[in-house]
């Protein structure tokens, strides 16, 4: 469907990116139609005789299932399967397809079948009898659906069971994290559109070796490993769910542990595929994702790769739009001795090393340098407690009256 606002180029290279979300799901795309309309049809989103030649062509090309490269009501899904007489996915559920053949970890699968029974839920009705029955192929696969009945009640029970399991996980993941921190290790995520080269980049920094396939979502489960930077400070990496334009909420709901990682990482490494034509619009989605999970204000590095599809002029231009990036052929290691020396370099800046005479009624500053920051020595003294530590930057106008001699302060990063 094409409307006024979107041109004839986007909706090419989105159908495009959809024909490469079916060949994931282990289907053939045989056609596509595009249809110019003002808007969408409230009953069939795209009409009658729309849909009409839609089954004539499926009966000729013996097509048996029918894609929409837009989200569809239930209603609007249900007619459209009695109109054409085939099985109708819209973008959603075939990325949800796409999700649940590719998630391996407990934790992916599930926050796959959390997304999946968000999506099932109000679709119910009319459907109950052929969502509650197995099946084969694209859209009937999921962790956790074996019964053969399925229905609101069960669903919601079952929603409220795996959010109460990925709340244990977030919690887990929170006290991970919080472990890492008192330990002075800075953690670094890696995000970016699906396909633009994470998995290839944490196993170029981290010999991680992480299943590396040229398809979208190859992978979905999240890899942590610890790297030793040139100062010999060690982060760890982490990457992420693979971005994409119209990335359904219900995912986003779901995959919260998961890109809690991103909210609170000290530095994110957004991967970017230099050679898609459609680059920009894929960063603009990327960060459409970051700005609704709550981490567009997080401290970043621009990383563009597959750069060794590009030639010399072609690098050159995109070096002068994004001055401040970071150029790499994780594939072919170009770049990579570069960048971790950036990433040195940032996540240095954002921890400073103070000597501090805190009172004792302030057992509140305390404990906070405790959490967030790294105590190397502590004694107490008639005044006070006096604390050697290492603090991260936002809280260190909290504690700044009380410093006794920094050791140092590095000035703060800026976001790139």
């Amino acid at each position: 469907m094409r409307f006024p606002t979107t041109s004839a180029e986007a909706t090419g290279e989105s159908l495009n990116e959809l024909e490469q979300l079916v060949v994931t799901a282990g289907g053939e795309a045989v056609s596509r139609v595009v249809q110019e309309r003002e808007g969408p049809h409230k009953r069939t989103f795209i009409g009658s005789g729309k849909a009409e030649e839609i089954k004539n062509l499926a009966n000729l090309l013996g097509a048996d299932l029918i894609v929409f490269d837009h989200d569809l009501t239930p209603s609007q899904e249900h007619s459209l399967e009695d109109a054409i007489e085939r099985k109708v996915l819209d973008r959603t559920a075939l990325i949800l397809d796409i999700f649940a053949q590719h998630a391996h970890s407990s934790e992916g699968k599930l926050q796959v079948e959390l997304a999946q029974n968000f999506y099932r839920l109000p679709r119910l009705r009319g459907k109950g009898i052929e969502l509650s029955r197995l099946g084969g192929g694209i859209g009937t696969r999921g962790p956790g659906e074996t019964k053969l009945e399925v229905d609101r009640r069960r669903i919601r029970r079952r929603i409220q069971y795996l959010k109460k399991e990925l709340l244990r996980v977030r919690q887990n993941r929170a006290t991970q994290r919080k472990k890492r921190k008192k330990a002075g290790i800075s953690s670094i995520s890696i995000v970016g559109y699906t396909n633009a080269g994470k998995s290839t980049l944490l196993n170029a920094l981290t010999k991680a070796n992480v299943l590396v396939e040229g398809k979208l979502f190859a992978t979905l489960d999240s890899t942590s490993r610890r790297l030793l930077l040139p100062s010999k400070q060690t982060v760890v990496f982490s990457d992420t769910v693979g971005f994409i334009k119209k990335l359904p909420h219900q995912l986003i709901a779901s995959f919260r542990s998961t890109l809690d990682e991103v909210k609170e990482a000290s530095l994110i490494l957004h991967i970017i595929d230099a050679s898609h034509p459609q680059m920009e619009k894929q960063i603009e989605a990327a960060e459409n994702v970051l700005e609704e999970i709550g981490a567009a204000e997080k401290l970043r590095l621009n990383v563009f790769n597959k750069i060794d599809r590009l030639s010399e002029i072609e690098i050159e231009r995109l070096r002068k739009r994004f001055p401040d990036g970071i150029f790499i052929s994780a594939l072919l290691g170009q770049g990579i001795e570069k960048l971790l020396k950036v990433i040195d370099e940032r996540v240095s800046r954002e921890r400073v090393r103070v000597r501090l005479q805190i009172p004792f009624e302030r057992g509140d500053l305390i404990q906070k340098i405790h959490e967030e920051g790294k105590v190397i020595s502590e004694k107490h003294i008639a005044k006070g407690t006096v604390i050697l530590a290492e603090i991260p930057l936002p809280i260190l106008k909290e504690v700044e009256e009380f410093i006794k001699t920094p050791l140092w302060v590095k000035r703060e990063a800026k976001t790139i």
